[in-house]
């Protein structure tokens, strides 16, 4: 592996203008295909297996077009203090509201709420839904435009007016500022830790260049394959973060090989054979990760875990192709390691071993290897301060509950949420979840007697509010009742309503032959939230089972990969702990901007799983390569230690940094759900490089000593040699290192690999 990048680094350095021509190429064509392509439109949610959806597949056979796709609206109306919505003159503004309305292009219903009984009991609040032909992301300006200003029009007339649903939502906007910030931030990092603006603009640079790429095929084939607006936000997250920290790996190790007095073409040469071996397998365990969210069988989830790893495939490429291009650009721009300039430029390899400067005097330690160097002293007080601290932040997980976020998590400035808390007002707050009951009659002797059972069954239950007559089809063979809990669509009330029906339909069946389904928006978020707890232990299995594999051949060593996964395990845990003490709870909520606390999103758990292991494993490998790379090299377990931390703690804290940038970008998202992936993903972050690769990692091997490199003697000679402490380039590199005269033999054997 390390020959093999060592060589393709070195082409690329030399190649520069060939390949940064066709990421240029590949950018564009991107760019392009995402700029003509149609309408992404609204995705579809489907939950195979679920009762759920199969309740939706037989109402989209049994009632042909009503389950259409097509964006709807709520337009609430509350009359002024005192008065009632049937007043004359309220009644004729919501009549006129109803007409401007259904005058519109893509219009295809509007409900008049004085013919539909959609008035509250006490008066006071009414609705009218409108029903579009097209889905909310086809829907043009000029319908929502028309929708807006109806409203606007009843609140000159001293209505209150809010407006809900889907036909005003454009599509998230993953707070652009926020972004910028986060960006700002890695450029001020890159400079403090490369020590150059040409040197920190390079990782930004690329990554911006392989997010483009990303992003860009995403929204191109987002119509074809069905992809939402979290699909691409999560590539732009996760490929800026992974881009930046790749490159900037790369970048810093080829400093460090300027500073042991290499030239520039074998520095980069050496660069990607070491640096690019951890970068490749950190993407592997990233892509593993993400890829692996397929398993779930969920469609939603599998496209955006494809598709970011797809994104993250793209920053690995440019890293160790892009990169040593670039540099090639920069020449001496890029200066040594700050540490190592005053260095003879002849000191040659030799030098390294010293650990002395050009005067003889001992060169001041930095701050990570005396960080370094007191583990090893203390590993067993801080393993337990480092195990217990992170134990203490999970605990709020034992409380974690989860759900799907709906308008009543918007912000309180929207009108979304606003609409969403009248009809709750005037409806009750079930009355923003209603379950639809499905009754499938077709083996039934006597239709109509089955539905009547199931209404009244229902009836009888608790946290019932109200409960529709059976609607059949033409057929008379399937029914729909609407079912309005009693409590909100999150509230564990409801979910237990949810299971009771469910329990009353296997009794119905076996009295009447009918089936009874249970749907609907709140149905399939309980059916989605379940499916994913039944899915979290295998996902968790095949992730971390694969990923422990790969980490076994990189390191040739069993307790080490087990070490990193328990640890990625305990951060996880914490930063899930710390997503429900803040949404759930609503510690620290204000200065997160968290204006209503609730369940935590279903997918949360098993997203942060995925994307957090394989991050965390990316801070693994580059950090302990290097300890592996010292005690390869003769070092003692302790030396290696501070020795790899010596390397690499400062641009492993750099990374950290950067990519937790990058995350807390989109806590500023309007997006309750973009929010709190935002959060979640910066504080696990944050948790797994400063707590756990930083302190538990080095004082577990510490107290392993030479244990912690143990391998069976049949598995080492079974696992591939990854080399990835680019020993074969010692021999390799060096007997380039005086002349050219086997560049070009290297270019055709690099053709050939």
């Amino acid at each position: 592996m390390a020959t093999f990048l060592y060589k393709l680094g070195r082409l690329a350095f030399r190649r520069r203008h060939f390949v940064t021509l066709l990421w240029v190429a590949l950018l564009t064509l991107a760019g392009v295909g995402a700029a003509s392509a149609p309408a992404a439109g609204s995705t579809s949610f489907s939950i195979p297996g679920t009762e759920a959806q199969k309740a939706f597949d037989l109402l989209d056979q049994r009632f042909p077009g009503a389950s259409s796709d097509g964006a709807t609206a709520r337009v609430v109306f509350k009359a002024p203090a005192g008065e009632k919505i049937s007043d004359t003159l309220n009644k004729a503004t919501v009549e006129k509201t109803v007409r401007k309305l259904a005058g519109g292009s893509e219009v295809t219903s509007v409900d008049d709420p004085f013919k539909t009984r959609a008035v509250s009991k006490d008066g006071t609040v009414a609705y009218a839904s409108v029903r579009y032909g097209v889905s909310g992301m086809e829907l043009k300006d000029a319908s929502r435009e028309a929708l807006e200003t109806a409203g606007h029009d009843a609140q000159k007339a001293g209505l209150t007016v809010e407006i809900g649903g889907d036909a005003l939502q454009a599509g998230a906007e993953p707070g652009a500022a926020g972004e910028v910030v986060g960006l700002a931030i890695a450029a001020v990092v890159l400079v403090v830790t490369l020590g150059s603006l040409v040197a920190a603009g390079l990782p930004l640079l690329t990554a911006i260049v392989g997010v483009g790429i990303g992003v860009s095929t995403i929204t191109a084939l987002a119509k074809t394959l069905d992809l939402g607006d979290t699909t691409s936000t999560l590539a732009l997250m996760i490929g800026l973060a992974v881009g930046i920290d790749y490159a900037l790996f790369i970048v810093s190790r080829y400093r460090g090989e300027l500073a042991e007095g290499r030239d520039r073409e074998e520095a980069v040469g050496r660069a990607a054979g070491t640096a690019g071996s951890a970068v490749v397998f950190a993407g592997l365990t990233v892509v593993i990760a993400l890829a692996g969210l397929s398993v779930v069988g969920v469609p939603m989830l599998t496209k955006m875990g494809l598709a970011a790893a797809g994104t993250v495939v793209v920053a690995v490429l440019i890293a160790l192709t892009m990169i040593p291009a670039l540099l090639g650009y920069a020449g001496r721009r890029v200066k040594p390691a700050s540490e190592k300039r005053g260095r003879r430029r002849g000191a040659g390899p030799a030098a390294a071993a010293s650990s002395s400067t050009v005067s003889g005097a001992p060169a001041k330690p930095g701050l990570g290897e005396r960080w370094a160097s007191f583990v090893v002293r203390r590993p067993a007080a801080v393993l337990l301060l480092g195990v217990v601290g992170l134990g203490a932040v999970a605990l709020p997980v034992s409380q974690l509950e989860l759900g799907l976020p709906d308008d009543g998590s918007q912000p309180t400035s929207t009108t979304q949420r606003r609409a969403y808390d009248l009809l709750s007002e005037g409806f009750g707050p079930g009355f923003n979840g209603p379950l639809m009951i499905v009754v499938d009659a077709k083996a039934s002797a006597d239709p109509k007697a089955a539905a009547t059972t199931v209404t009244n069954g229902i009836k009888d239950l608790k946290d019932v509010a109200s409960v529709s007559p059976a609607m059949f089809n033409k057929a008379g063979d399937t029914a729909m009742i609407t079912v309005v809990p009693s409590s909100k669509p999150s509230s564990t009330g409801t979910e237990d309503l949810v299971h009771a029906i469910r329990g009353e339909g296997t009794e119905v069946r076996a009295d009447t032959d009918a089936r009874v389904l249970v749907t609907g928006t709140t149905a399939m978020n309980i059916d989605f939230s379940q499916k994913l707890n039944d899915a979290l232990v295998p996902y968790l299995a095949l992730v971390v089972g694969l990923a422990f594999l790969l980490l076994i051949a990189v390191f040739r060593s069993v307790l080490v990969p087990l070490k990193a996964a328990l640890g990625f395990l305990l951060s996880v845990l914490a930063a899930l702990g710390a997503v429900v003490a803040v949404f759930q709870w609503g510690w620290l909520g204000g200065l997160l901007g968290v204006e209503q606390t609730g369940p935590i999103m279903s997918m949360m758990p098993i997203f942060m799983v995925g994307v957090v292991f394989g991050l965390a494993m990316d801070y693994e490998v580059f950090l302990v390569t290097r300890m592996r790379e010292a005690y390869v090299h003769g070092e003692t377990p302790g030396q290696a230690v501070v020795t790899g931390f010596r390397h690499s703690a400062r641009v492993v804290g750099a990374a950290a940094v950067i990519m937790m940038s990058v995350f807390g970008g989109f806590i500023t998202s309007s997006e309750s759900m973009i929010k709190m992936i935002g959060f979640g993903l910066a504080i696990a972050v944050f948790f797994d490089a400063f707590v756990v690769r930083m302190a538990i990692v080095p004082a577990v091997l510490a107290l392993l000593g030479k244990r912690a490199w143990w391998l069976p003697r049949w598995l080492d000679r079974a696992l591939p040699n990854v080399d990835v402490e680019g020993e074969g380039l010692r021999t390799a590199a060096d007997a380039h290192a005086g002349g050219d005269s086997g560049q070009g033999e290297e270019d055709r054997e690099l053709v050939r690999a």
